[in-house]
């Protein structure tokens, strides 16, 4: 777990979370002019990953610390100085939320940048040669194609297919009453790819349910299979809630996977098994987040690895546990790694391609990077997650924390250790802009 800082008092950023806590930059008297430019030229060790809903926007409205704080990061040429993305388990097109948050930051922010909770399946090459039902709305088939996906369809084309599927859909059961029915041709479904909440939730829970069932192909004369090896099952975004503008934070895509596995388990007495879980707090998520970052460092010329990765977030069993759980995965990797017969780090190699590829064996399967991912050499060594105010998470009492105990819902997918020490930050934080105030403290880093 990231360590705590003591020079900021969590219970007193509880207690008066608007009161700004930034320590006084020191320079050092001793540098010269030219020194100072030097010092100001230094290429940054560490890297930031921003949530963008509760942190950057709620809803489509800026947080009003959001183009201060990334302000902050910018050198006199206007340019960021520190490598950043942007993290989120939301869905849109990359190019759309680019051009969103370049309008509201106020820099020019690539779809390079943007991790939505999908977007580590561009590194999922097997499952993207495999026919796949996509699951979510608006342009999801354009994303699934956009991060390599050949060959898919939507719950939507499936009840087309199979019209005795959505009897929930009234309308449907007049128009078969009336007018009869005919199945249509349809290739047997490989995999389902979960990447948002359908619009639909209860056809899109009885269509995927059915496919389950029947080994991807429900048609009328197939049968239930009784016993049968599930089809692939792949989930982003666990996020139970998400902070809109509403009172309370509104149901996410987690809350559609809590009815997809209650109605799974009720139907079949099995336990609905994912082939993998990504988006925030997934490890694969958090291991494609240092892939993007070190390729944006490339890009702004810096040679030096990051060893520092930051997280600006908003939600405890979602943010603040990811980043918790990526240190975890950092260390026992680090311990696992094997040496030559000189003693030097050479990790594990994919006999496939020789490439250095590493490898820990104690996550569940859904959890694992995919062995044939590639990426950037892995060379964070800390992981530093910062919880900020204006979001899902609301500052209480410690007295009402501490009275709540063992009794506070658990708001964690499933497949993810629920522990209280993983959703403890390293600091709390009033806003992204007393984050990233801190970050470049602890960094003695000037913009």
């Amino acid at each position: 777990m990231a360590t705590r800082v003591e020079d900021f008092s969590r219970q007193a950023a509880l207690q008066a979370p608007v009161t700004s806590h930034r320590l006084p930059v020191q320079e050092n008297p001793s540098l010269n002019s030219e020194q100072r430019q030097q010092q100001q030229r230094q290429q940054p060790s560490f890297g930031i990953c921003f949530d963008v809903d509760g942190v950057l926007l709620n809803g489509t409205v800026p947080i009003p610390a959001a183009a201060k704080a990334i302000g902050r990061l910018l050198g006199e040429d206007g340019q960021l100085r520190v490598p950043i993305n942007f993290v989120t388990n939301s869905l849109n097109r990359p190019t759309d939320r680019a051009d969103q948050l370049s309008r509201v930051l106020g820099i020019q922010v690539s779809k390079q940048q943007i991790i939505q909770a999908p977007s580590p399946l561009s590194v999922f090459a097997r499952i993207q040669d495999k026919f796949c039902l996509v699951v979510g709305q608006d342009n999801v088939l354009e994303i699934a194609a956009d991060l390599g996906f050949k060959r898919t369809c939507t719950v939507e084309e499936v009840a087309v297919a199979y019209p005795l599927l959505d009897m929930v859909d009234h309308d449907n059961r007049r128009k078969i009453s009336k007018f009869g029915y005919e199945e249509k041709p349809l290739q047997r479904i490989e995999a389902i790819v979960l990447m948002g909440e359908p619009k639909r939730w209860e056809s899109a829970l009885q269509i995927i349910v059915d496919l389950l069932r029947t080994d991807g192909q429900p048609r009328k004369d197939n049968e239930i299979v009784s016993v049968v090896k599930q089809l692939p099952v792949i989930a982003c975004n666990m996020d139970l809630q998400f902070k809109d503008r509403a009172l309370s934070p509104r149901f996410g895509h987690g809350a559609f996977l809590v009815c997809l596995e209650a109605l799974y388990k009720k139907l079949t007495g099995d336990d609905l098994q994912y082939t993998s879980l990504v988006g925030k707090p997934s490890e694969i998520t958090f291991r494609f987040a240092e892939h993007v970052l070190t390729k944006e460092s490339q890009r702004m010329g810096h040679t030096d690895p990051i060893k520092t990765m930051y997280l600006v977030g908003d939600t405890p069993e979602v943010d603040i546990a990811g980043c918790n759980l990526y240190q975890r995965y950092i260390d026992r990797l680090r311990q696992s790694r094997h040496r030559d017969g000189n003693g030097n780090d050479i990790g594990n190699r994919s006999a496939s391609n020789g490439k250095m590829r590493m490898e820990d064996g104690t996550l569940p399967g859904c959890r694992s990077v995919p062995d044939d991912a590639e990426f950037s050499a892995q060379t964070v060594e800390r992981v530093v997650a910062l919880l900020v105010c204006t979001g899902v998470y609301l500052p209480r009492p410690e007295q009402d924390r501490e009275e709540e105990g063992d009794l506070r819902p658990v708001h964690g997918h499933r497949d993810f250790p629920s522990c209280a020490q993983l959703n403890e930050p390293a600091r709390v934080c009033r806003d992204v802009e007393d984050a990233v105030e801190y970050i470049l403290e602890s960094e003695n880093f000037e913009c």
